[in-house]
């Protein structure tokens, strides 16, 4: 157990002691387990290195991440001088195992707190760390962590997928800079949507596979799934990517075009007044009116080159249904008849 879990295993034990559980709290925390992914250190340092200028003079807050565990909370923790960050904080749902991945469950939700190097010696030592005691379960939504979420300035954590539209309202009503991780489907929902087509928030760096850390009672699974010679179970996604509200060099290059228009090529939707481009590298470079693309055109969106349109003002016809999500998507969005994959409108600026 390295010097991170040490300090707050032992922390959790002074503030509430440890239970072993076969009840009904530990059949519940089992079921949350589900929605359990544990980050590499290595997809956060590759991804965390494109945004060093944000962090400078910040409070840093990683309110979904087991203090005892979390890679995110250590790789600020030790580069917390190198970034310049002014306090790290910590927060986790108090039914996080103490042991990562073990049948135990804290008594206490405990708040992690961390202000820098003391002593001079350039390492994070146990009594640098703060602990203190949650009052409530350590849930995100509670008001205790609402309170904690105000004081920071940047928020860096991968959510519960489960609750990923309820976690990035929250970061929206408080107007908080974030960096978080989802899944590209997430892209589509009438809650997200909006936000990416009025560049309230974009897609991060890596969007793509990203393999996670699962709980040993993590049921098997026929694809995407293994154990380690150690036995630790994972979870390779090939759908995952990073969101943001943090400017980034990657959103103002512009996607290079090169394919001419033909009618052929790409054809008209049934129902709305755009062509379908299957490929966001076959993006005509002539084609001047609105076009469909797929979900994965918004790892490439530079704002500056392309503007993101509401399908509900291409339709062909009132009779078309208005889609609270603005997408192309289900029965509507056909081509001679034949449904089409979710599209997202574009146009491209001109200049």
């Amino acid at each position: 157990m390295n010097r991170f879990a040490t300090n707050i295993l032992a922390a959790a034990l002074s503030v509430g002691g440890l239970v072993m559980g076969d009840n009904t709290a530990l059949t519940e925390a089992k079921n949350a387990k589900k929605d359990e992914f544990y980050t590499q250190r290595v997809d956060i340092e590759n991804e965390l290195r494109h945004y060093k200028s944000h962090f400078k003079d910040k409070v840093v807050l990683c309110n979904c991440d087991d203090p005892r565990q979390s890679e995110f909370f250590k790789y600020f923790a030790e580069n917390f001088e190198k970034l310049g960050l002014k306090r790290l904080i910590a927060t986790c749902y108090k039914s996080q195992d103490v042991d990562l991945f073990s049948q135990r469950d804290c008594e206490r939700a405990i708040c992690q707190i961390y202000e820098g190097d003391k002593n001079g010696n350039m390492i994070v030592d146990d009594d640098e760390i703060g602990v203190r005691e949650l009052k409530g379960d350590g849930d995100f939504r509670s008001e205790e962590c609402i309170e904690i979420l105000k004081t920071a300035d940047i928020v860096v954590t991968n959510p519960p997928f489960s609750l990923f539209r309820e976690y990035v309202a929250q970061l929206m009503k408080y107007g908080k800079k974030f960096l978080i991780i989802g899944n590209q489907n997430a892209i589509t929902y009438k809650e997200i949507f909006p936000l990416l087509m009025h560049n309230k928030i974009w897609i991060g760096y890596r969007f793509g596979d990203m393999s996670f850390k699962v709980p040993a009672d993590s049921e098997p699974r026929a694809t995407r799934y293994w154990q380690d010679e150690s036995g630790q179970k994972w979870r390779s996604m090939g759908n995952v990517c990073w969101f943001t509200n943090l400017d980034i060099k990657k959103r103002h290059v512009s996607l290079p075009l090169y394919k001419k228009y033909s009618a052929a090529e790409f054809p008209t939707y049934d129902n709305y007044d755009a062509i379908n481009v299957n490929k966001t590298a076959d993006i005509p470079c002539d084609y001047d009116g609105v076009m469909g693309v797929p979900i994965t055109f918004m790892d490439k969106y530079n704002p500056e080159q392309f503007e993101i349109v509401n399908a509900n003002d291409c339709r062909k016809s009132e009779n078309v249904p208005i889609k609270s999500h603005g997408l192309i998507k289900d029965k509507e969005g056909a081509i001679n008849g034949k449904p089409t994959y979710v599209r997202i409108l574009i146009r491209r600026k001109m200049k």
